[in-house]
């Protein structure tokens, strides 16, 4: 069917109109010169379109949104520095498996390397993008254009999330263009080989120790899992971004304490440990091996997860839901018999607990008062701090997809633009961002664009004076702390000149009403809050 109404328009206008019929429903970018034929056909599309004060707050934006909704996150920017901006948020959007699609600007071809000084000449644009995407094109015309937006949305479907990046040459976005035709859409989860399932029923029916480890792509399958646990009598560490799959509710749960030093011991002693949905990669266990003496089954989406270094005996790639609607089937009726105890998990979550309390002192009282003051609906986005290392580990989460953090990146400036993407996807869902003095100050600008949609954000801010996760690390290699202290602004006045309200809460129980408060107040609120508040 032809999409498009009668007569021709500019590409750029047909792409706009193109995204809306894929079911977009939000632009974040920034108009230029180079662009501006692609915000040509916004309005007339029915298309919101947000603006950041930066393009890597407009890719950040983009995540947070995905991660929140589902759905992928687009972004427009120019040719050359637009693009080289929103890298960044790429690379994160890429090791966080975050489906965005970037549309970019390019140089006709015809300038492509002539060293002629154009603006926002790039030599080699199109690779700079691939290196934090799963590809980069340029379209050679309409048709071209339109195939590598449907195949984008077509892989953001089959479980391939990650960015895309598409750029098409300026005098192409001017010229006019036909309408595009729709594709028919199949069944795109990958499911899992028959045998496959059944190999791994039969180890997992025999184990009398079986482990469950489960990550981030495990969540849309969290209802089988959790069905399965009990019959497995297997217990279950949650990676960081898969918490909230199962919880303090479930006896036999380790939680997401898979980087602490002991749990290499735990996981010793499973005789056979599945793991779904997740790469297992440095930023999950932070150290080089697993642990694990057993059998391994490891199931992911993902064909280039790295199955190597997770020394599996078994690989099976699937859709994680998929597989676990699978298992179940294949595991018949019966219960197994537990060689786990309620109480060796709970005695190996207190323990660990104690030495995330130890190690950063006075975070873990403040965890668990902000736990229980919020809505256990809240979406939480938080950034490289302090603050959040702990947090994560320490703060359950009653489901998953509530915890957003850039963990393979690892990227600064994450958290109030991701928590400004998050509350424009979910209007009505609570949001909080969380940031640390510094990190805060590489997108503080974006304080702008949340003042300027009146959105009801509480912004949590850790100032601890400086980078003090890094002058820690350098004590410990025994480096004299260098470059790790700063000086700040004023950051209730800095709130306050952008039009948002701020506050600074001397105890735990003024921090939970002023977060609170900040739910309903009619722009963004800064909460400082200080090491020792309580």
């Amino acid at each position: 069917m032809d999409a498009a109404s009668p007569g021709q328009r500019p590409l750029g206008a047909q792409i706009s109109h193109m995204l809306k019929a894929q079911g977009v429903e939000v632009i974040f970018g920034i108009p230029g010169v180079h662009n501006q034929e692609l915000y040509r056909g916004i309005e007339e599309a029915g298309l919101a379109h947000v603006l950041p004060r930066h393009e890597q707050g407009a890719g950040f934006m983009a995540d947070g949104y995905a991660r929140a909704t589902g759905r992928p996150g687009v972004v427009y920017v120019i040719t050359g520095p637009g693009l080289t901006n929103v890298l960044t948020p790429m690379g994160q959007a890429l090791t966080d498996a975050v489906p965005m699609l970037v549309v970019s600007s390019c140089l006709d071809p015809a300038d492509w390397g002539t060293g002629k000084g154009k603006l926002h000449e790039m030599p080699d644009q199109e690779g700079a993008a691939a290196t934090v995407s799963d590809w980069s094109r340029t379209a050679a015309d309409a048709g071209g254009a339109y195939r590598l937006i449907s195949q984008a949305f077509r892989e953001f479907r089959a479980g391939r999330r990650a960015p895309k990046h598409v750029q098409v040459p300026l005098g192409l976005l001017a010229a006019p263009a036909p309408g595009w035709s729709d594709e028919p859409d199949l069944d795109s989860r990958f499911l899992p080989d028959p045998r496959n399932v059944m190999a791994a029923a039969e180890m997992l029916r025999r184990a009398k120790r079986p482990l469950v480890i489960l990550g981030g792509g495990a969540a849309p399958a969290a209802e089988a899992v959790r069905r399965l646990l009990p019959r497995l009598g297997a217990a279950a560490f949650t990676t960081y971004a898969g918490r909230g799959i199962v919880g303090p509710d479930y006896p036999l749960w380790l939680g997401s304490m898979l980087a602490r030093a002991g749990s290499q011991a735990v996981i010793a002693s499973a005789d056979v440990v599945l793991v779904l949905g997740s790469r297992l990669s440095e930023v999950d266990i932070w150290r080089d091996e697993l642990g694990h003496s057993g059998r391994m089954i490891r199931v992911d989406i993902d064909a280039s997860a790295p199955v190597d270094r997770a020394r599996s005996s078994y690989t099976i790639r699937a859709d994680a839901a998929a597989f676990c609607e699978a298992l179940e089937l294949a595991l018949g009726a019966g219960r197994a018999d537990q060689g786990w105890t309620a109480a060796e998990c709970a005695a190996a979550r207190a323990r660990w607990r104690a030495e995330v309390d130890a190690e950063r002192p006075g975070i873990v009282p403040v965890c668990d008062a902000l736990r229980a003051a919020l809505p256990a609906e809240t979406m939480v986005f938080s950034d490289m701090t302090q603050f959040a290392y702990a947090a994560k580990e320490v703060w359950d989460m009653p489901a998953p997809g509530l915890w957003h953090h850039p963990f393979g990146f690892g990227t600064l400036g994450y958290a109030l633009p991701a928590a400004i993407g998050g509350k424009v996807g979910r209007p009505e869902a609570p949001v909080v961002a969380i940031a640390g003095d510094y990190g805060f100050q590489y997108t503080v600008q974006e304080l702008a664009t949340a003042v300027e949609l009146g959105l009801p954000l509480p912004i949590l801010l850790w100032d601890n004076d400086g980078l003090g996760e890094i002058e820690a690390s350098m004590i410990r290699a025994q480096i004299a702390p260098n470059a790790v202290t700063l000086r700040n602004p004023d950051f209730l006045a800095l709130a306050r000149a952008y039009g948002a309200d701020a506050a600074e809460p001397g105890s735990l129980d003024e921090l939970c009403s002023a977060t609170r408060a900040a739910f309903s107040a009619p722009v963004p609120t800064l909460i400082r809050m200080r090491p020792g508040i309580g």
